[in-house]
C-alpha cells in the first residue's frame, strides 16, 4: 500500500471535477465517496439531487474562507493511496478505514477531533483512493502536517501486515521502487511489456552482480545496450552514475530519460554496487556453484542480524545472475523468482560484508557466469540440482527473516521459493518432444548442395569497429 502526495493546489472545485470525472483517458469507473469528515455527507455522484460538486467544494473551502488572518496560498491537500497489482480488491468500508487512518497520521483530522480539517476520500478505481482536504481547521487554526508522508507510510505498513497486502512502503528502504503512473502509461503507448525503469533495474542488477570493478561494471552496462552517464568528483574519480534506455526520451524526444542508480533501487547506488566487487573466481562450474550454495544456506541459519543482512544481499545477486544465465526452459520462472526475492535481499538496518554465507554465494555467482556453456547438451540434471540448491538457500533466507521479525522480507523469500520449485519441476519433467536448439555455424568447404555457385555482386558490409567507447562516453 503506497501513499503518494500530489502537488498542493488552490482550486478545490477543479480537483473534485477530476476525481469525479471520467479521467484523462476515460479510466475512471464509478467515482464515489467512501469516507469524509462528516460520515453522513451525501455523495455527489450517487445522490446529485442532495449534493453537487459545487456544493461539496464550497463546504470544503468554508473553513479557509472563514480564516481571519493570512490564508494559505495553496490550501488543497491531495494524497492518493494505491495497492500493488495482484493484491485483493478492498471493499469501500476497508478503504474508508484506510482513509481515516491516513488523515489521522498526517495531522489533517486526528481521531475524535471535531474541529479538524475537512476532507473527502474518493474512489474511482479498484486499486486506489484519493484523499482531498483543505488546510484550515474548523476552529480557525492552521493544521500541523509536517512529516505527513512518513507518518502515512507507517500507517500503510500496518495495513499491509494486517491484511496480507504486498509491502510497498519504502520506510525501511527495502520496498521495491515501482514505476510511476506516467512511466506505466508511456510503456503502454509504446506497446512495451514493462517500463524503462523495470528493464533498467534488471539490467543494472545483473551487471552489478557480475562486475569486479567500476570500469567492468560500466562496460557491462554498455554491452547490454544501456546508455551510461558518469558523475565525476572534483578530483576526477567516479562518484555516481545514471542510465537510460535507447529510445526512451522526454520533452518531445529532445532528451533521454536518465535514472540514477539510487532511484532505480536502494541497493543500486554506486556505493552499494561497489560492495559487490570481489576478485574473479576461476575454474568454477555448476557443480561447484551448487556445492557452495548449499553450504552457504546452512551458514545463514547461524548468522546474526548484521551478518545475515549482508548474506541475503549476496543471495539476491546470485538469483539475478541465475535468471540471466538460466536455460530457456526455466528462465521465465527463475527471473520471476529473482524479482520476487528483490525485497528479501534488502534487510532493514546495518549489514556486515564479511559473512561466510555471503562469500559462498558471491563465489557461486561467479561460477554461474559460465553456466549456459556448462548446461548445453544433456545438462537437465545439472540444472535441476542447482535449482534445488537455490530453493534451499531461499527457504533458509525466509527462515532467517522470520527469526528477525522481517515479515515483508520473509514473504518475498517464500514467494521466490515457490517459483523456483516450479522451475525445478519443469527441469525434472522435460517434455520429450522438445525440439533441439539450433545454432548458427560457418559454412565449411565441401559441404552444402553440390554445384552451388557462389553469390556475386553483393558488396561486403564493413564490420563495425570492435573497440568499445571509453568510460567517459555514452551511447
Amino acid at each position: 500500500m503506497m501513499p503518494k502526495k500530489a502537488e498542493t493546489g488552490s482550486t478545490t472545485a477543479d480537483l473534485l471535477a477530476y476525481l469525479f470525472g471520467p479521467g484523462e483517458r476515460d479510466e475512471h469507473t464509478d467515482p464515489h465517496l467512501v469516507a469524509a469528515w462528516d460520515p453522513d455527507l451525501p455523495c455527489p455522484a450517487r445522490t446529485p439531487g442532495r449534493m453537487t460538486l459545487a456544493d461539496l467544494a464550497l463546504l470544503l473551502d468554508a473553513p479557509v474562507e472563514a480564516l481571519r488572518g493570512s490564508k494559505p496560498a495553496e490550501h488543497v491537500w491531495h494524497v492518493s493511496v494505491r495497492n500493488a497489482p495482484g493484491d485483493r480488491r478492498l471493499s469501500d468500508a476497508e478503504w474508508a478505514e484506510v482513509a481515516a487512518a491516513m488523515v489521522h497520521a498526517a495531522g489533517i483530522a486526528e481521531h475524535g477531533d471535531e474541529q479538524a480539517c475537512r476532507w473527502v476520500a474518493v474512489r474511482h478505481a479498484e486499486d486506489h483512493i484519493h484523499i482531498a482536504a483543505t488546510l484550515a481547521r474548523q476552529d480557525g487554526r492552521h493544521p500541523r502536517v509536517r512529516g505527513d508522508i512518513p507518518a502515512m507510510h507507517t500507517a500503510a505498513r500496518n495495513f499491509e501486515a494486517r491484511w496480507g497486502l504486498t509491502p510497498m512502503s519504502p520506510l525501511d528502504r527495502t520496498a521495491r521502487r515501482r514505476p510511476v503512473t506516467g512511466e506505466a502509461e508511456k510503456a503502454a503507448r509504446r506497446g512495451l511489456a514493462e517500463t524503462a525503469r523495470e528493464s533498467l533495474q534488471r539490467t543494472v542488477r545483473t551487471a552489478a552482480a557480475l562486475a569486479h570493478g567500476d570500469t567492468d561494471f560500466l562496460d557491462r552496462l554498455r554491452d547490454a545496450g544501456v546508455r551510461v552517464r558518469e558523475r565525476l568528483g572534483d578530483d576526477g574519480t567516479l562518484v555516481g552514475y545514471s542510465v537510460a534506455l535507447p529510445g526512451d526520451r522526454a520533452d518531445r524526444g529532445s532528451r533521454p530519460v536518465w535514472f540514477a542508480g539510487s532511484t532505480l533501487a536502494y541497493d543500486l547506488s554506486l556505493p552499494r554496487v561497489r560492495e559487490r566487487f570481489t576478485p574473479l573466481v576461476t575454474d568454477a562450474d555448476w557443480a561447484l556453484a551448487e556445492h557452495r550454495i548449499r553450504e552457504a544456506a546452512e551458514l545463514l541459519g547461524r548468522a546474526g542480524q548484521d551478518e545475515g543482512a549482508g548474506d541475503v544481499a549476496a543471495l539476491g545477486d546470485l538469483l539475478a545472475v541465475a535468471a540471466a544465465h538460466a536455460p530457456a526452459l526455466v528462465r521465465t520462472r527463475v527471473q520471476a523468482a529473482a524479482d520476487a526475492f528483490e525485497q528479501a535481499a534488502r534487510a532493514p538496518g546495518a549489514r556486515c560484508l564479511e559473512g561466510r554465507a555471503r562469500a559462498g554465494w558471491r563465489a557461486s555467482t561467479r561460477a554461474l557466469e559460465r553456466a549456459p556453456r556448462a548446461a548445453r547438451g544433456d545438462g537437465a540434471a545439472v540444472v535441476l540440482t542447482l535449482l534445488l540448491a537455490l530453493v534451499e538457500a531461499v527457504e533458509a533466507a525466509a527462515s532467517w527473516h522470520r527469526a528477525q521479525a522481517f515479515r515483508a522480507q520473509a514473504k518475498a523469500a517464500s514467494e521466490a521459493a515457490v517459483l523456483l520449485r516450479e522451475a525445478a519441476g519443469l527441469t525434472g519433467n522435460r517434455p520429450p518432444t522438445a525440439k533441439p536448439r539450433t545454432s548458427r555455424v560457418v559454412r565449411t568447404a565441401g559441404r552444402g548442395l553440390p554445384g552451388a555457385a557462389p553469390v556475386t555482386g553483393v558488396p561486403v558490409r564493413p564490420r563495425p569497429d570492435p573497440g568499445r567507447p571509453g568510460p567517459s562516453r555514452t551511447r
